[in-house]
């Protein structure tokens, strides 16, 4: 969606911080479905689950794509992220319902690689569509893929769910785990400036004269730096500690936004693409790796809460920086995202480090 955020106002005659609703109700209703999701995934099957949320998005994707005015556009992306919302978190549970921990952090980097590929696509695709056809492409072709992985998903199999409690037993079990607090609080931070803000990578480079096209090829250099760094997560699992891995993604992602605070060139914003990126592969994985760890029998709702907790932050990122990107003061917002991510690694960082100091104790 970044690239798509400028055409979109143009063609409806709205600001763009009007036109950042329509990334801020795919992220609001991503994260707040999540709950309902997770205590789905347990009685419907995890596989069924995705398939059906699919189908409905794909419904719900191409209802976005003709939208006729911008509150209707906003109103079918909001229901399109409650849709996609049971698919990843939904996957994450299943590689923690069939990978042993011990594994379960190199699998979850697949995981996340496979999903920053398709993320550079779309950012790449999205941009050409709005430089060269219209942003409403960009909706229809996700749809499609949509409808066809919900048929080839059928050939998954269905594992059995670790926790089979009833759903305020599973959220009984979470809300009485301290650390799943601590987990939850982190990631929502962590979605404000990791996904929140990156939002405005795009808008950042068009209002500085270069194209969508441009703006979507550069910006989607995110999605393949993600794909490098967890070729190296994977080999540094291994040796490096969950809470060094935490606070290096946390410390490259706040290099990155320095760099992008003081120049909106493509070179810059490139760069600091590359070096948010890595915050996806070292210090995401990790905290999902933790969230799927912190209450093994209500696995399912643990990870509800953390997808809630992330999109929320999202949309919260997004919209509470709206005005200053209104205003043309991108170094300023990028500057406040720095201040957010420096902390985070550290705060982060110690509670891994306390949480495997307990576990061992």
């Amino acid at each position: 969606m970044p690239p798509l955020l400028l055409a979109i106002a143009r063609e409806f005659g709205a600001s763009l911080g009007e036109a950042a609703a329509v990334a801020s109700a795919y992220f609001l209703f991503y994260g707040v479905t999540q709950l309902a999701w997770g205590i789905l995934s347990d009685s419907l099957g995890r596989v069924r689950l995705m398939r059906l949320a699919l189908l409905g998005a794909a419904v719900a994707g191409i209802l976005s794509a003709l939208a006729p005015s911008l509150w209707l556009l906003v109103v079918a992306r909001a229901l399109t992220g409650s849709l996609f919302g049971a698919v990843i978190p939904t996957s994450l549970v299943y590689v923690g319902d069939r990978v042993p921990v011990e594994h379960r952090q190199r699998a979850l980097a697949d995981l996340v690689g496979a999903n920053a590929l398709a993320t550079a696509l779309a950012t790449v695709g999205g941009g050409l569509a709005a430089a060269l056809a219209s942003w409403r492409v960009a909706f229809v072709v996700p749809a499609l893929l949509a409808a066809g992985l919900a048929i080839m998903l059928a050939r998954l199999p269905e594992p059995t769910p670790a926790g089979s409690a009833p759903p305020l037993t599973q959220m009984r079990e979470v809300a009485g785990q301290p650390w799943a607090y601590v987990v939850v609080i982190l990631v929502l931070i962590e979605g404000s400036f990791m996904f929140g803000l990156t939002a405005y990578f795009a808008p950042a480079l068009e209002s500085s004269g270069y194209s969508a096209a441009v703006a979507g090829l550069v910006v989607a250099v995110f999605g393949l730096g993600t794909l490098a760094w967890t070729r190296v997560l994977r080999l540094l699992t291994a040796r490096v500690a969950p809470p060094l891995l935490l606070a290096l993604g946390a410390l490259l992602a706040g290099s990155g936004y320095v760099v992008v605070s003081l120049s909106r060139s493509a070179g810059a914003v490139l760069v600091a693409s590359v070096l948010v990126s890595a915050c996806y592969a070292f210090t995401h994985t990790t905290l999902q790796t933790w969230a799927t760890d912190v209450v093994p029998k209500a696995r399912a709702t643990m990870i509800s809460f953390f997808a809630t907790a992330l999109f929320v932050g999202s949309a919260l990122g997004t919209q509470a920086a709206a005005p200053l990107a209104a205003q043309d003061r991108y170094g300023l917002l990028f500057a406040i995202a720095a201040l957010i991510a420096f902390p985070l690694g550290l705060v982060g960082a110690f509670g891994r480090w306390r949480y495997a100091r307990r576990a061992i104790s």
